[in-house]
């Protein structure tokens, strides 16, 4: 039967077929010719749709919830749905990606943009297509100067620990071993809970949101598991290791503690990448560092964290022979200052 418009209370509702498919709906309005209007719009809509293949009059806010839907990251979808709002998918084209990406974020560096317009958008577009609603796209992305980062290392990490249990912070200084020893993001730390943590079994199971929501068991070292200890906590299951809220409540001490130790300024991610370096550099497959220290994706590893050595006598390895000069923490001496004398 045809769309037909009927009253609820003091709304009106649709219901009937057009086009083959049923209806049944509120137009959200107690107005008659609004309500006329929504009906007539769904009617063209459906024969749009009927004519011209199911992802005719596609909008971004229907691919947007589309994507949502299924479960997909919301972070970034909120402010790229009210940029776009009904704009038609078939509209959209590789560059007009891009300039929505300098209008929203007009000062923002290259990887933002990729990630927080680009790849969100072009996404929720692909996830459509799979729908069968239009088709695929591909953008291209925004140029990244390459970030050289600094991994923290052994020495590094022992003067920090050294210096937080000094200053009388010792659930911040095991923070920081657990960050080398697993891989772990400070969020990730952040989060972990005492039910999370099996001493006696030298276990953690750490909670992740990168790139999906996924847990993983992490081994603790005997180390990690005495720093562990030594925090003073009743431990109840559901309070948090380390007592911080999250990063931000990380950041200011953590930056306190670096100076009062006089090390290199390294932020706490700089622990994961220093897990990914020290592994590597001592000869630990990259699958292997990959799956220990919670990437999903080796090549991300190989990428990112398997820097050259500086010592160029390692070549003399192809001959079994030892380098002529030592490569673990051949730059240790350089990354610790010296204490000032009192």
């Amino acid at each position: 039967m045809a769309l037909k418009l009927y009253k609820r209370g003091k709304v009106f509702h649709i219901r009937g077929s057009v086009a083959g498919r049923q209806f049944r709906c509120t137009t959200g309005t107690s107005d008659r010719k609004k309500a006329e209007r929504v009906k007539a719009e769904i009617e063209q809509g459906a024969w749009q749709r009927r004519f011209d293949g199911p992802g005719a009059g596609l909008t971004m806010a229907q691919a947007f919830i589309a994507y949502l839907e299924a479960g997909k990251p919301e972070r970034f979808i909120a402010r790229l749905n009210d940029y776009w709002e009904d704009t038609l998918v078939e509209e959209i084209k590789p560059e007009t990606i891009k300039r929505a990406a300098r209008k929203i974020y007009p000062d923002a560096t290259g990887a933002t943009r990729n990630r927080q317009v680009i790849a969100p958008t072009v996404a929720a577009i692909n996830y459509a297509a799979d729908l069968g609603w239009c088709s695929r796209i591909k953008a291209s992305r925004f140029h990244v100067d390459a970030e050289t980062k600094t991994p923290a290392d052994l020495a590094w990490v022992n003067a920090f620990a050294s210096q937080a249990t000094g200053d009388g912070l010792p659930h911040l200084a095991a923070l920081c071993l657990l960050m080398f020893a697993t891989g772990a993001r400070v969020g990730e730390g952040c989060k972990l809970t005492w039910a999370d943590v099996d001493l006696q079994s030298c276990k953690a199971t750490i909670r992740m949101k990168k790139p999906t929501p996924w847990t993983r068991t992490a081994h603790l070292p005997g180390r990690v598991v005495a720093a562990l200890a030594n925090i003073g906590s009743n431990r109840n299951p559901e309070a948090r290791v380390f007592g911080y809220a999250g990063t931000g409540s990380v950041t200011k001490v953590w930056n306190n503690v670096v100076a009062r130790a006089e090390i290199d300024t390294l932020t706490p991610h700089s622990c994961r990448h220093g897990f990914a370096t020290t592994m590597l550099r001592k000869g630990i497959d990259v699958k292997t560092v990959a799956d220990r220290g919670g990437w999903k994706d080796p090549m991300v590893v190989l990428r990112t964290y398997a820097h050259a050595l500086e010592d160029q006598t390692v070549t003399d390895a192809v001959f079994d022979t030892e380098p002529t000069h030592g490569v673990s923490d051949a730059t240790t001496s350089n990354r610790i200052k010296r204490r000032k004398s009192v």
